[in-house]
C-alpha cells in the first residue's frame, strides 16, 4: 500500500499543465498574468497558472465558434463523437491515480474520494453520454393536410461552462459529456481554486483526438473571465453550478443575447428521520449525507429533522461519530475529513458556528479548528436548532449539522418545504406510506429514501425553486445542449 508520502508524490512527479487551453493549442494568457492555486492542507502555493480575461476568452470563443460553424467538428459522425468520449474515459481511466493524487492536492478531498467516489463517477458519465452520441434524433409527426412533418434535434451551439470548486473532475465531466455528445463546442472556466485537473483532462482529450477548438479552457475569476464568457455573443449556451447570487448576475448579462441557461446551484436539503427507521442505518447515512467532502456539497443534508422519540438517541450517536472521524493529511488513505478549500471557506463556515453558537443552538460536537496549519474545521453538530436561526436557514457549504425536533409528517413536511431552496432530501423510515408522503409532498429535485448520496449519470439532477433550472445527468441533460427544427414537407 502507498505511504503518505508517495501519494503525495504522484500528484506532483509530472509537470503540471498552467497554460490555457485555445484552439488546440497551450498558450500563456494574453496578459502574461498568472495567479497562485494553494494546497488547502498546508496552506503552500502548489504553482502558478495562467490568469485568462476577456481578451483570452474572445480567442477560445472564436476557436469555439469556428470548430461548431464550419470546423471538422460539425461534420465529425456522431458515432465518432461517441468514440472519442469514450477513448477520453478510457485514458482518464488509465490515469486514475495520478489524476485523483492531483484533484486532492488542489482541492484538499481525501484521496479514498478521489479515487474511489470521483474519479469513478467522471469515468461513468463521460461513457454514458459517449453511448448517447448517435441516438439523439427527432420523431415524425402526424399533422393535418398532405404534408409531412418532422423534428431534428440539433447541437445549440457553442457553450460556455462555468465549474465550481467542490468537485472540480465531476463537474468537468457531467458539463463535457452531454456537450459533447449533442455536437456542441465548448469553453470552460474551472474555478481558480482548482484549476490543475481540468487543464489535465485538455491534455488528454487532445490525446483522444477532439479536434482544435472543441474543448477549449480558460482558467481565471469569474468577474473577468468568467463574466467575459458570459457576456459573449459567440456564446449561446450557459451552463453555471454555483452560488444563487452569482447565477442571478449571469441571468441579468445574459439577458440581452438571450442565451440559453441552465443553473446547478444550493441547497439547505432536509433528511427527515422517523422513529420508525432503522437509526443506525440513518445515522451512516446522515453522516455521508453532510460529511461528505468537508461538507463541500450543494445536495448535504445540512437540515436533519429527527422525529421527537428518537432525537436524543441520534444526537448522541452523531456526536459520536462526529468526534471519531478522523481529519488530516488527505493523503492519508485513513483519513475521513480534510480541509476546506481555501481560507475564505474556512472563515465564512467558522462565522456561521460562532452564529449558531450566539442564537442558541448547542454544540455537541466540533465547532472548532482542527489543528494549527491548513484549512481544516471538526465536523459540527447543533442540536436544539429552530428553523429560523441561520445555521438553518443559509447555506454554509462546510461541515456543519442542524438537528431539529419534529413531531408529525405533516408538520415536517411543512418545514422542509420551508425554505427558497429545493435541490435534495432524504428520509428514513420503514413505513413506505410515510417514504412515498415525503418523496410525493417535498419540493425538492431528488429524493433519496434510506439512503443519501446516491447519485448515477442516467438519473436526472437539479432543483427546485432557487437551487436551479435545467438538469444535468441522464437523458434530460442532453435537452439543454440541444434545440428542436421542425421540419414541414408539402406532399402536393
Amino acid at each position: 500500500m502507498a505511504t503518505v508520502t508517495e501519494h503525495r508524490h504522484a500528484a506532483t512527479r509530472r509537470k503540471l499543465q498552467t497554460k490555457l487551453l485555445i484552439d488546440g493549442q497551450w498558450r500563456e494568457s494574453q496578459s502574461g498574468k498568472t495567479f497562485a492555486t494553494l494546497d488547502p492542507c498546508t496552506e503552500d502555493v502548489i504553482i502558478e497558472v495562467s490568469e485568462g480575461d476577456a481578451a483570452d476568452i474572445d480567442l477560445a470563443v472564436k476557436a469555439a465558434r469556428k470548430a461548431f460553424d464550419s470546423g471538422p467538428w460539425r461534420k465529425t459522425d456522431a458515432r465518432d463523437r461517441g468514440r472519442m468520449i469514450y477513448k477520453l474515459a478510457d485514458l482518464i481511466e488509465e490515469n486514475i491515480d495520478d489524476l485523483a493524487a492531483l484533484e486532492t492536492l488542489d482541492n484538499g478531498k481525501p484521496i479514498s474520494e478521489s479515487r474511489h467516489a470521483d474519479l469513478p463517477l467522471v469515468i461513468d458519465c463521460l461513457r454514458y453520454y459517449a453511448g448517447w452520441a448517435d441516438k439523439i434524433h427527432g420523431q415524425t409527426i402526424p399533422i393535418r393536410g398532405k404534408h409531412f412533418c418532422y423534428t431534428k434535434r440539433e447541437p445549440v451551439g457553442v457553450a460556455g461552462q462555468i465549474i465550481p470548486w467542490n468537485f472540480p473532475m465531476l463537474m468537468t465531466a457531467w458539463k463535457w459529456g452531454p456537450a459533447l455528445a449533442a455536437g456542441c463546442t465548448l469553453v470552460l472556466k474551472p474555478a481558480e481554486q482548482t484549476p490543475l485537473t481540468a487543464l489535465r483532462m485538455g491534455e488528454l482529450a487532445l490525446e483522444a483526438g477532439f479536434p482544435a477548438g472543441v474543448i477549449n479552457i480558460v482558467p481565471g475569476y469569474g468577474e473577468t473571465a468568467g463574466a467575459a464568457l458570459v457576456s459573449h455573443k459567440g456564446v449561446d449556451k450557459i451552463a453555471f453550478t454555483g452560488e444563487g447570487r452569482t447565477a442571478e448576475i449571469i441571468m441579468r448579462n445574459a439577458a440581452d443575447s438571450m442565451k440559453r441557461l441552465t443553473f446547478e446551484l444550493g441547497g439547505k436539503s432536509p433528511n427527515i428521520v422517523f422513529a420508525d427507521a432503522d437509526l443506525d442505518a440513518a445515522v451512516n447515512g446522515s453522516m455521508v449525507g453532510m460529511f461528505l467532502n468537508q461538507g463541500q456539497c450543494c445536495c448535504a443534508g445540512t437540515r436533519l429533522f429527527v422525529q421527537e422519540s428518537a432525537h436524543d438517541e441520534v444526537v448522541a450517536k452523531l456526536a459520536a461519530k462526529a468526534k471519531a472521524r478522523k481529519l488530516g493529511d488527505p493523503f492519508d488513505p485513513a483519513t475521513e475529513q480534510g480541509p476546506q478549500v481555501d481560507r475564505a471557506q474556512f472563515d465564512k463556515i467558522l462565522s456561521y458556528v460562532d452564529k449558531g453558537k450566539s442564537e442558541g443552538a448547542q454544540c455537541v460536537a466540533g465547532g472548532e479548528r482542527h489543528g494549527d496549519k491548513g484549512f481544516f474545521i471538526r465536523p459540527t453538530i447543533f442540536a436544539d436548532v429552530r428553523d429560523d436561526m441561520a445555521i438553518a436557514r443559509e447555506e454554509i457549504f462546510g461541515p456543519v449539522l442542524s438537528v431539529i425536533k419534529f413531531k408529525t409528517i405533516d408538520e415536517v413536511i411543512a418545514r422542509a418545504n420551508g425554505t427558497e431552496y429545493g435541490l435534495a432530501a432524504a428520509v428514513w423510515t420503514r413505513d413506505i406510506g410515510k417514504a412515498h408522503a415525503i418523496a410525493d409532498q417535498v419540493r425538492a429535485g431528488t429524493i433519496w429514501i434510506n439512503c443519501y448520496d446516491v447519485f448515477d449519470a442516467a438519473a436526472p439532477f437539479g432543483g427546485f425553486k432557487r437551487s436551479g433550472l435545467g438538469r444535468e445527468l441522464g437523458e434530460k441533460g442532453l435537452e439543454a445542449y440541444t434545440e428542436t427544427k421542425t421540419v414541414t414537407i408539402a406532399l402536393d
